[in-house]
């Protein structure tokens, strides 16, 4: 398959009959998809949603774990035309209000355990809701509906769509720097150009899929199948203890890693038999001391690269790369640049921001969804700005430095800054805050909140409540630090770099080791 038959219709008919018997989805509750039962489930809920007012390019909210229902639902509303709205089954509060709105969706398939967060935000302009489960909500806004409902025999079979390379599949959610989260426009050369990119799958694999349907990584572990001709094999979540025999029974050949998660299988004592495992490749990042060390111990051979939502990979390393801390090369078909604040390129050695020029515009995200302001600042003179530190060495290897803006990456998610801020402000205790990286696991990031407040310092365990009840989990600060007040510049901005250099003081208090922690179940 080419680039110009690069939308799902295409991609998973070429497969259906070119190998209808192959196994091309399988989950960890032991079901699985075949190429030619997966096109004809796809079929059944695409006809079934089209019945119920879904038409080209029409947004509709998914909200769902990983599972048969996710997958085959993302593929069906691209095949009928519309475009797919995952959002992250942590979300609650004001960012779910802010992705409903945004998203301009009418309709939501969800899961019955969330749904109970709808009834404290606004639906926007949603109609109709799809419940995954016997719950239901008390509202009369919403048409409710079984989800099982698009299982019913449709009266006609799905009506055909045109689709094209540079029409819209998916909008992802990525965090914000100085403002809510905002929708990455994904258009079906996208998907297909980073499946394409990464190359630790390629036919006949079976890549194992830990990473969530609302998160890129898990919609390309999809991709990869369609594009390859392989086996995507999802679990619904990573667990350490789990992983070993979970690759073994699902018959894993390949799998992708966060570094944090090299760290906690690295972390586990010795065993006989470790490289008695179907895994021949794993793609690590970021690719940290234990990256190498991995390969070697399970006998795998480890590449690693650099991508954000909005990129399609472009900067890729291995097999078994050596320049320590690297990001990768240049692949072909970008150009990079690393500039400084004045926008002038800086030399070998030298820190500046990532800048992405591609050949193809359609080849990366061409913007953000209902964010216009967004999209001018963030694509600027023909090149998109990362808003990501690096430095090259004169073998063209990329290494990360740090984040330019006030973004954090944690356990795989990336955290507004602004929103977390924004949530800390919103009880009556806390005068002004700020939200900081300082190091985490894995080369990733933990959360400092540095606050000037009153009474709140002895009352910290109501204050992580209540930010549990307003924030996704992973977003709730782990170290939390009490100030008199902020350091500031004559303008008043927080001046957060010297918080960062600042990092875990001894006055910090360390939620988790203070007992306080959150339930990382999907739950209401």
């Amino acid at each position: 398959m080419d680039r110009q038959s690069c939308t799902v219709h295409e991609l998973l008919e070429h497969q259906a009959t070119r190998n209808p018997d192959m196994i091309l989805v399988r989950f960890d509750s032991g079901e699985v998809y075949t190429a030619a039962s997966l096109l004809d489930q796809v079929r059944l809920l695409a006809a079934n949603l089209q019945h119920l007012g879904v038409s080209k390019n029409d947004t509709v909210l998914t909200w769902l774990p990983n599972g048969p229902l996710a997958v085959s639902l993302h593929l069906a509303l691209n095949y009928a035309g519309a475009i797919v709205v995952p959002i992250n089954t942590a979300y609650r509060g004001n960012l779910l209000a802010h992705v409903i709105a945004n998203s301009g969706a009418r309709l939501m398939i969800a899961d019955g355990k969330l749904i109970e967060r709808l009834t404290d935000v606004s639906l926007a302009a949603l109609e109709i809701l799809l419940v995954a489960g016997a719950e239901r909500i008390d509202s009369d806004l919403l048409r409710q509906e079984p989800a099982d409902l698009l299982q019913q025999q449709p009266l006609e079979p799905a009506a055909p769509v045109i689709l094209h390379p540079h029409d819209t599949a998916a909008v992802i959610y990525t965090s914000g720097t100085t403002g809510p989260s905002k929708g990455v426009l994904c258009s079906y050369l996208h998907l297909y150009t980073s499946a394409m990119e990464f190359r630790h799958v390629g036919p006949g694999d079976t890549n194992l899929v830990a990473l969530p349907m609302f998160h890129v990584g898990g919609i390309l572990g999809l991709w990869f199948a369609l594009v390859h001709g392989g086996c995507a094999a999802y679990v619904e979540r990573f667990s350490t203890t789990k992983f070993w025999p979970t690759v073994r029974a699902l018959g894993a050949t390949s799998v992708g890693l966060l570094g944090a998660m090299v760290q906690y299988l690295m972390a586990q004592p010795v065993s006989a038999g470790e490289k008695e495992h179907p895994v021949q490749r794993a793609v690590i990042a970021p690719f940290g001391d234990d990256a190498l060390a991995f390969g070697e111990r399970f006998g795998i051979e480890v590449h690693t690269e650099f991508n954000m939502t909005e990129l399609s990979v472009p900067l890729w390393g291995g097999p078994n790369p050596t320049a320590r801390g690297t990001c990768g090369k240049p692949r072909p078909g970008v150009n990079l640049r690393l500039v400084d604040d004045r926008g002038e390129d800086v030399g070998i050695g030298e820190t500046g921001e990532l800048l992405v020029h591609v050949d193809d515009p359609f080849t990366i995200s061409h913007g953000y969804h209902n964010d216009p302001v967004a999209t001018a600042a963030t694509w600027r003179d023909g090149w998109f700005h990362t808003g990501d530190l690096f430095t090259r060495d004169a073998d063209d290897n990329y290494f990360f430095v740090d984040r330019a803006k006030d973004a954090l990456r944690r356990k795989g998610e990336n955290i507004s800054s602004f929103e977390v801020e924004a949530e800390l402000l919103a009880h009556p205790g806390i005068c002004e805050a700020a939200v900081v990286a300082v190091p985490g696991d894995g080369g990733e990031d933990e959360v400092l909140a540095v606050l000037v407040a009153d009474g709140v310092k002895d009352e910290l365990q109501e204050l992580v409540a209540f930010l549990g009840r307003r924030l996704p989990h992973f977003m709730v600060p782990r170290y939390f630090r009490f100030v008199d007040s902020l350091p500031k510049t004559p303008t008043q901005k927080i001046e957060k770099h010297q918080l960062r250099q600042e990092g875990i003081t001894p006055d910090t208090l360390d939620r988790e080791a203070m007992g306080f922690n959150l339930d990382t179940r999907i739950q209401g």
